[in-house]
């Protein structure tokens, strides 16, 4: 029987995570979306960054994990090299964090188009002025960019050709929370699919899930 209950009950992954990012909203004292995005290099080298986490789609069978930035970033170069990301969300005020493994994808260009409209005109304009990434001379030359591409692109921009959205869809989800002396509680959820394909199906046991997902419990 298993014995996940309370914050980590459940059958959906991601409606677990969309709870635990709702609470985390009630007490973190900025960005509960906070995401710690890291990617491998050209070199083998891992990179890593904090980026804003902006959706959480889905459910069980066919969940996301959505953020935007420039794509001609050192973020974007590396994913769109390797097709992989993995990404950690941890918030201090509830002593929990949830670990992300998964396959990269571009979102599709309406649904970028829509979030940029959402953001604030200055965040707008500032993702055509901002060659992220890339060697700046001055931050005097970043603003006086940024004035330029006021003027001429007005009050209604449009999104840029190099700026849009990734989905992370994991194969690897861990939700954990801090226990007393450091005994903390660990369940990762494997997809089925992504184990059966790469032949690591070996010495895995646990809980299935619609037979979609395995779920074990982990030492601390």
């Amino acid at each position: 029987m298993s014995d996940r209950t309370g914050i980590f009950a459940g059958n959906d992954p991601y409606a677990i995570a969309r709870s635990w990012l709702a609470e985390a909203e009630k007490t973190e004292p900025n960005d509960p979306n906070a995401i710690a995005l890291a990617t491998v290099d050209a070199d083998g080298q891992p990179d890593v960054r904090m980026v804003l986490l902006k959706e959480i789609e889905g459910t069980t069978t066919d969940g996301a994990f959505v953020f935007y930035t420039n794509f001609e970033s050192a973020k974007a170069t590396q994913i769109e090299a390797t097709g992989v990301a993995s990404f950690v969300m941890h918030w201090k005020s509830l002593r929990r964090q949830i670990r992300v493994r998964g396959h990269v994808s571009r979102v599709e260009d309406e649904l970028a188009d829509a979030y940029y409209r959402s953001r604030a005109l200055q965040s707008r304009i500032g993702a055509w002025a901002s060659k992220q990434s890339r060697p700046l001379e001055s931050r005097g030359a970043l603003m006086t960019e940024v004035a330029r591409q006021g003027i001429n692109l007005g009050l209604n921009p449009p999104r840029p050709p190099h700026w849009g959205g990734y989905r992370i869809r994991p194969y690897q989800i861990e939700f954990w929370a801090d226990g007393a002396f450091r005994l903390h509680d660990r369940f990762q959820w494997l997809k089925h699919a992504y184990l059966s394909k790469n032949n690591i199906m070996q010495d895995i046991t646990g809980e299935g899930v619609e037979s979609f997902w395995i779920v074990r419990r982990l030492s601390p």
